[in-house]
């Protein structure tokens, strides 16, 4: 039976560190990182990528449309 992992790709420049898809993360893959970016905003990062389900989440609530996530299927 095939597994379902995740990945998220976010895009730090755009992200204003509402911290939305930290708390909708099921699996606590998000925080808040401790840089900011170009426009001096503190941006989220994927810290525990491995726990990464792809259950799209962190996507739908971001308001600014800053994650992208990709699912693929691994064997076991």
């Amino acid at each position: 039976m095939a597994k379902i992992k995740g990945a998220i790709v976010v895009n730090t420049d755009r992200c204003k560190g509402c911290v939305l898809c930290v708390s909708a993360c099921p699996q606590q893959v998000i925080a808040l990182a401790n840089r900011v970016n170009m426009r001096g905003y503190p941006y989220v990062e994927p810290v525990q990528i491995d726990k990464c389900t792809g259950c799209t989440s962190c996507a739908v609530v971001c308001p600014d449309g800053c994650i992208t996530v990709y699912r693929k299927k691994v064997e076991e």
